[in-house]
């Protein structure tokens, strides 16, 4: 029997698993930060203490996981790699590969080794690998890289457009009294003048409004519209790029913002673009943890063919447990 391990390391959660090549999940690791860009030390404590736990609970040795599969949140340039191969290659297995944490997102959302996947969760990044296997990451390095999006500047325009308001700006919003009752505050003026006397940002919670807004409210929706419309134009820009426009795949969307359900605010916006884009391609929304794509890019890796079983065994070991507003995928 064949096992393989994949671990999920994000800013706030490590997941490790160990799967047979049935599918079967054997064992299960958690930890905290598994991001190094948060601190590399603190990462590898995390991620180790995932690892040997998995192991641990599936009664298995370093020596009998066939192929390791790391997807880490950090991972996304050479200078980032030059940290993380010696971490990773420290922990002693025979086979492994890193990839960016979007990359067992994508694999997680699809049976297909080729697709594209967009996260939209506290911030917002897009990739794509193609068929040939070329592959390219746009996005995940913030508003003045380029992106537009997820909790973090969703919160900025919640705050500024309730400020526009008081101003006499924009027109009235129900974004200005949800947003005092989140933060607490009697009026606008009161929470401006505390918010630039203690030097304070808008906390990312105040993004969860627009969804409550929206129904009623042209500003909300104005806001979500244009987060459609900004991770339309990066998997626009993936398909290009890597030449799939004429291609069979998926587009799996991830993070809080994408997987809420609740009124279709955003994903229209970018179901139009990708048609556009690529008339063959299929919008997916991520339902198993990242981790299950670690699992299968690890199998990948060692030239396995996953079947229709296998997924299915993933999915029921490894769904998603219902979608909230933590800002996952980060």
């Amino acid at each position: 029997m064949n096992y393989y391990l994949g671990v999920d390391g994000g800013g706030s959660k490590t997941l490790a698993v160990v799967a047979d090549e049935t599918g079967r999940i054997a064992g299960r690791g958690i930890s905290g930060c598994g991001n190094h860009q948060l601190g590399a030390a603190l990462a590898e404590r995390s991620i180790r203490q995932a690892v040997d736990e998995a192991l641990a609970q599936a009664e298995l040795e370093r020596e009998s996981i066939t192929c390791a599969s790391f997807g880490l949140a950090g991972a996304d340039r050479e200078t980032d790699f030059r940290i993380l191969r010696p971490m990773i290659s420290g922990m002693g297995f025979k086979k492994h590969q890193i990839v960016c944490d979007t990359v067992i997102a994508m694999r997680a959302g699809t049976r297909q080794t080729d697709g594209v996947v967009l996260i939209c969760g506290s911030g917002t990044n897009g990739y794509g690998v193609n068929a040939a296997g070329e592959e390219i990451q746009i996005g995940g390095f913030g508003y003045a890289f380029g992106d537009f999006g997820g909790g973090g500047d969703l919160a900025v325009e919640v705050f500024r457009t309730v400020v526009r308001s008081w101003e006499g700006r924009e027109k009235p919003t129900s974004l200005t009294s949800l947003t005092l009752d989140e933060l607490s505050f009697g009026s606008v003026e009161e929470m401006f003048h505390r918010f630039l006397d203690e030097g304070r940002r808008a906390p990312h919670t105040l993004a969860k409004l627009l969804f409550q807004a929206a129904p009623a409210d042209e500003a909300a929706r104005k806001i979500l519209a244009r987060q459609g419309l900004e991770l339309g134009k990066v998997a626009s820009a993936v398909i290009h790029k890597l030449g799939m426009r004429h291609d069979a795949f998926d587009v799996v969307l991830a993070g809080s913002v994408l997987t809420r359900g609740e009124g279709d605010y955003v994903v229209p916006y970018i179901e139009a673009q990708v048609s556009a884009a690529a008339p063959k391609s299929r919008l997916r929304i991520l339902t198993l943890e990242p981790a299950a794509g670690a699992v299968l890019l690890a199998m990948d890796g060692n030239g396995v063919v996953p079947d229709a079983a296998v997924y299915e065994r993933l999915h029921h070991e490894l769904a998603v447990k219902g979608r909230n507003m933590e800002w996952a995928l980060d």
